[in-house]
């Protein structure tokens, strides 16, 4: 994760747009020195979020940012456009070549701290084809921060996601950021989709990384790989590599 710093516009925005550029760029060169295989991008300073449609200045911040990693580093690029702005998120990847988006509710209903997000599949992948644009829809299941609709099971969410939403790959976190996934949460999504690309969306570390990709295609880190482990610190490269190195050394 490239966790940006508050954008203009934002509450906490510090005043200069080139530090949050510098900071991207930063971050963006450390992951890649530590050996990861992509980057997202996201607006994670930008509290308290939007529910879904962001305003125009997040967009054009969110654009510079991604062009500021892209001349960093030479790695695969998401996008995420919190809290649930799928429409820019596709848009900033279709402008700049991002080659996916992150999407927290794609399909269904999760009551928030931004209140009821909807998911809005049947609009985005419209807007994906109209824009011809060739980037990956990874839609969260049951996204953390948020509480689904009494009766709603895991398993129906990844189904409605992944078979009627069209995503194309899904991703499993635990209830808050930095909170480790349970892995019988992804054993479920594993059992009921077995041929989705599943990922994991939070609360990886070195200790847990191994024991999750015996079921998972991938991890999303953030807090991991930032100082002390706190989400939104800047990118160390040391622990950065400790956990790709263990990541690797055990799925060689």
């Amino acid at each position: 994760m490239v966790h940006l710093l508050p954008l203009p516009g934002a509450p906490r925005y510090a005043g200069s747009m080139q530090e949050v550029l510098d900071r991207a760029a930063r971050d963006a060169r450390a992951l890649a020195d530590g050996g990861v295989d992509g980057i997202i991008i996201e607006n994670y300073g930008d509290t308290p979020f939007f529910p879904d449609v962001v305003p125009p200045v997040t967009v054009a911040a969110l654009t510079r940012a991604v062009e500021q990693v892209q001349r960093a580093v030479r790695l695969p690029i998401g996008v995420n456009v919190l809290r649930n702005d799928a429409a820019s998120a596709l848009s900033v990847a279709a402008v700049t070549g991002a080659q996916f988006i992150r999407v927290n509710v794609h399909t269904g209903a999760l009551l928030t701290d931004q209140g009821w997000l909807a998911g809005r599949a049947f609009e985005t992948l419209r807007l994906r084809q109209t824009l011809d644009a060739p980037v990956a829809i990874y839609a969260d299941v049951l996204v953390k921060h948020a509480v689904p609709p009494a009766g709603l099971t895991i398993e129906d969410a990844a189904r409605d996601a992944f078979l009627r939403g069209g995503a194309d790959a899904l991703i499993v976190s635990g209830t808050a950021t930095g909170a480790p996934a349970d892995i019988e949460d992804v054993r479920r999504v594993r059992h009921a989709l077995p041929d989705a690309p599943i990922w994991i969306g939070s609360g990886v570390t070195v200790a847990s990384v191994a024991a999750l990709l015996e079921v998972a295609d991938g991890v999303i880190v953030g807090s991991a790989f930032q100082r002390d482990g706190r989400a939104g610190a800047p990118v160390v490269t040391d622990q950065v590599r400790r956990l790709v190195d263990e990541a690797r050394r055990k799925h060689a």
